[in-house]
């Protein structure tokens, strides 16, 4: 399998990405749409003509954003809907009151590297709930609809973290072994992963593809769980060097995923700057997927739990 290659990289914008593009009459959702990257993933999305549904738990803050990208794109199209995605009934609420077809899901929002462990009144831990199961039950509560375009895509915004670990099937939660952030980010952020994998074998024969993605080290409310002392060393490493991104390009291998025709038909794979990632076995360096994300056996058992746990 031939890994796909576009012509941009680490320092294009989902501006320069979604150039040229006309999804005139398609609708989208981009969770988490009010703050961060998923704000220029929204715009973008919105330029190309696409009807934008911001799913997002602030919904004021929604829709002082919904109106500057109105503003800027003069697409009128863009709404905001109440989402918290750590909440069950939230999730099921939103789904309960959609009732168009949907081309584009943007799996956006998430939390990181929370200190303390957290659980939800489920007992999962917060930020497996948050960045995977709270997806999981959207997407999965949104299939009819995805199922209706034909060929629907969902992106599932993943990260460099994932190498942090797999998921831990036995201990998922916490409850037999040390709490540790960064270990619980990176297996919901495998778990990102694992759902494109499997989502995209399930669902090919309704049309329905879904990609990941790592959107690149940019500093955003994301952070907002870290301690200073690693705030001050994410500075120091951007001032050494490593290459941070602004928003606007952290938001391009998104919308490279939503609305590239490149993309058409293709699901189950990783991408990093807007081209697909090399397979990574070690986790050296800076770049790469690791294998076991990728795992299809893994995916089919993550989902297998996943509808057990939400259903």
């Amino acid at each position: 399998m031939n890994l796909i290659t576009t012509p941009f990289g680490h320092e294009s914008t989902a501006a320069e990405v979604a150039a040229g593009i006309d999804l005139t009459g398609k609708r989208a959702i981009v969770t988490g749409g009010a703050s961060g990257i998923g704000v220029e993933t929204a715009k973008a999305i919105a330029s190309t003509g696409a009807e934008v549904t911001l799913a997002v738990r602030d919904t004021s803050a929604g829709e002082t954003v919904a109106a500057s990208i109105i503003q800027e794109t003069g697409n009128e199209e863009v709404d905001v809907l109440e989402l918290d995605l750590a909440d069950q009934a939230s999730v099921k609420s939103f789904v309960d009151g959609w009732d168009e077809t949907l081309h584009l899901l943007v799996n956006n929002a998430g939390v990181m590297a929370i200190q303390d462990l957290t659980l939800t009144p489920e007992g999962w831990e917060m930020q497996f709930a948050t960045n995977h199961l709270g997806h999981f039950a959207l997407a999965n509560g949104l299939h009819e609809y995805l199922a209706a375009d034909g060929a629907a895509r969902i992106v599932s915004v993943s990260s460099l973290g994932h190498r942090r670990s797999p998921v831990v099937f036995e201990d998922i939660n916490f409850e037999n072994r040390e709490y540790d952030p960064w270990a619980a980010y990176g297996q919901s952020k495998t778990a990102n992963v694992l759902f494109a994998v499997e989502a995209t074998r399930r669902w090919a024969g309704d049309g329905i593809t879904s990609n990941a993605l790592m959107p690149g080290g940019i500093m955003t409310n994301l952070q907002r769980h870290m301690p200073p002392a690693s705030l001050e060393a994410m500075r120091r490493q951007a001032e050494d060097g490593f290459r941070m991104k602004t928003p606007e390009q952290g938001a391009a291998t998104s919308v490279l995923l939503a609305t590239s025709p490149q993309l058409e038909g293709i699901g189950g794979r990783y991408f990093e700057d807007c081209n697909e990632a090399e397979r990574n076995p070690t986790g050296e360096g800076m770049g790469g997927v690791r294998p076991y994300a990728l795992d299809p056996a893994d995916a089919e058992r993550l989902w297998d739990l996943s509808l057990e746990l939400t259903a």
